[in-house]
């Protein structure tokens, strides 16, 4: 008989408020109390992780079961659910030292380290923490009410009991029968409310969604006397290299991830050198039900060693919060709970490389299968171009990325590149009118002066362009201008007829003495009346002035409380219009009239713009005037 088995159960007292330890870990660490399963496999994995390190330089560690393995067994009779991997295992000394680390830190020492890792102090300190047995086992008193360890050391003729209730003692025992040839096995007293984590599709869900890519293979006995049923075999897809991966392989991960689309790219790849990651990401082909919710969060999936961390780190900016996959690290330092991870350089460098290679890998398809990347941008564009607004550092790559119809070619996007090889002579520019409508914009007068010297325009009707283009100075030197703002400067550029303007000098006096009454009539409610270059068949628009919002942009910082108080328009009148031309020739004698013109004019320019008039009755009653002026008296 050894030594072991003649040893007499030792009890220890914790010497930390084991309430106020477990509250905390319940209350303030955990959010979820699935978590204590994901633990107590995390655990399991690193020991069988261990062990493999330990047998390099000692290979009869492994004895004759040199395979790893960690198995769940469910006892619904007895509540029982018990874990266990045939990895290092663990000595008496280990056992109290790896179980009692957290009690023998005190409590308030432990919660001080939990709050220096929560604010990123001592980050090297808190992460540290991880690494213990202790931190995460202590989860599995969310659910049990008293927990069995069985442990022996690799190479050990001697297995340990620990045992405790959580409430103040723990005791130590040899466990001379029924005890791992090797390994540890971790036996939970279930409570009475968790019961259910006897039920074979519950424990299932949980491996599958938290920790069915750890590097040892998982299998469950769903009774005692059954035999074991594998549910992850160890070998993480994304470890594997991208020729050895079927497509269907692929879609079938993707799947994993709530989808029941087809993937429209996959980016995969491992990251070496200084920082190493794997990244797996997934753009779909439709269009997440989640997309436009408020936090517009990213959903990548984070591991460490292929243990699931967190779905919440925000791997990809917000704009490519469509994007799907995980990343897989191997040296990220994590906080206490393994939910929050520490902001330390290292995820820093890992959502840039991330970042850069999704953005990277969508510019290779846009250049190879312009038909694919046009559906990606068809059902993610209006997402992606909020990048262009946010993110100034890969403002010059979104703009490659980016898509957009135009007065050139309304059913197929193009892009800047092509526009830019398009330019007109003399175009210094990059054109586009932006609105919440496209048919509207598509007939807006502003494009007239345009469209006759072939001039293209870019079409956006998406809310963030009248953002982004404020945003985006310029692309290949060339600046985005609004149609809608500023002085049109069409005169450098020739008409597609090379039409001259026709009318007489006299005509071209008449107009602008018209003009200017047009503008001493309207007054305060127009910033200026001049005559217009862009306009050729429409009499009237609005343009803003050069240095403020375009007009589009007002609309939508309005609409949102966001103006107090609007800037005033431009009107511009088209002086080749025969309306104006007759408007223009009317004598003294019809000021009232032209005073009735001059606000119709207004009026009819704001209605081209979607805009009602700003005084309804007092547009009534001109209107009126107009119609009975016309009629033949009675």
């Amino acid at each position: 008989m050894t030594a072991a088995t003649e040893a007499k159960p030792e009890s220890h007292a914790f010497e930390a408020d084991v309430s106020r330890l477990l509250h905390l870990m319940v209350h303030a660490v955990y959010s979820d109390k699935d978590v204590f399963l994901r633990e107590l496999i995390s655990n399991a994995a690193d020991a069988c992780e261990r062990l493999r390190y330990e047998a390099i330089a000692t290979p009869a560690l492994f004895g004759d079961d040199a395979k790893p393995r960690i198995v769940i067994a469910i006892d619904a009779d007895a509540k029982t659910l018990t874990i266990e991997d045939n990895g290092i295992g663990m000595s008496r000394d280990e056992l109290v030292e790896a179980l009692g680390t957290i009690a023998r830190s005190g409590t308030k020492a432990f919660m001080d380290r939990l709050e220096a890792g929560k604010s990123g102090e001592k980050s090297g300190e808190s992460a540290t923490l991880i690494g213990q047995f202790g931190i995460g086992f202590y989860s599995a008193f969310m659910v049990a009410d008293n927990v069995d360890v069985i442990s022996r050391r690799a190479g050990s003729d001697e297995a340990w009991r620990w045992t405790s209730d959580g409430k103040g003692t723990y005791t130590v025992e040899p466990a001379a029968e029924g005890a791992p040839a090797r390994g540890t096995r971790v036996i939970l007293h279930l409570l009475d409310d968790a019961k259910d984590y006897t039920e074979k599709f519950r424990i299932e869900r949980i491996i599958k969604a938290n920790s069915g890519h750890v590097p040892v293979p998982i299998s469950i006995v769903e009774k005692p006397g059954a035999e074991p049923t594998e549910l992850a075999d160890g070998a993480a897809l994304w470890t594997k290299p991208r020729s050895e991966i079927k497509p269907e392989e692929y879609t079938d991960f993707y799947r994993n991830f709530g989808a029941f689309d087809e993937p429209a790219l996959t980016v995969h790849f491992r990251a070496e050198g200084r920082h190493e990651f794997t990244a797996l990401a997934f753009v779909p082909s439709a269009r997440p039900f989640d997309l436009y919710d408020h936090d517009r969060k990213s959903r990548m999936k984070l591991y460490v060693k292929r243990v699931f961390i967190t779905d919440d780190a925000e791997i990809l900016p917000h704009y490519l919060r469509f994007v799907r996959g995980l990343v897989d690290s191997a040296d990220l330092p994590l906080s206490l709970s393994r939910e929050m991870i520490q902001q330390s350089p290292i995820l820093g460098a890992i959502k840039k490389s991330v970042t850069g290679r999704v953005l990277s890998d969508l510019e290779k398809l846009a250049d190879s299968d312009a038909e694919a990347y046009g559906k990606i941008w068809d059902v993610f564009g209006p997402v992606i171009k909020e990048g262009i607004y946010e993110d100034y550092e890969r403002r010059e790559a979104l703009l490659k990325l980016a898509r957009f119809r135009s007065t050139v070619s309304a059913e197929t996007r193009r892009s800047l590149k092509d526009y830019v090889a398009a330019l007109k002579t003399n175009q210094t520019a990059i054109y586009y009118i932006a609105g919440e409508d496209r048919a509207q914009i598509e007939a807006s007068p502003h494009l007239e002066g345009f469209r006759a010297r072939g001039i293209e325009i870019l079409l956006l009707s998406d809310v963030v362009d009248s953002l982004w283009t404020n945003a985006a100075p310029s692309f290949d030197g060339k600046p985005f201008r609004s149609v809608t703002q500023g002085a049109a400067d069409l005169a450098a550029i020739p008409l597609l007829d090379d039409k001259k303007d026709e009318t007489t000098p006299a005509a071209n006096e008449a107009v602008t003495n018209f003009i200017a009454f047009v503008k001493m009539t309207l007054g305060d409610a127009v910033a200026d009346v001049r005559a217009s270059d862009r306009l050729t068949d429409s009499a009237v628009c609005l343009v803003a002035s050069e240095g403020g919002p375009d007009r589009s942009l007002e609309k939508l910082l309005a609409s949102s409380g966001r103006v107090v108080n609007a800037t005033k328009p431009i009107l511009e009148i088209n002086p080749r219009h025969d309306m104006v031309a007759s408007l223009a020739a009317l004598g003294d004698d019809d000021t009232s009239f032209k005073e009735d013109a001059a606000h119709l004019l207004l009026d009819e320019a704001r209605v081209l713009e979607g805009v009602p008039p700003s005084d309804a009755k007092a547009f009534s009653n001109r209107l009126a005037r107009l119609m009975k002026r016309g009629l033949p008296k009675g």
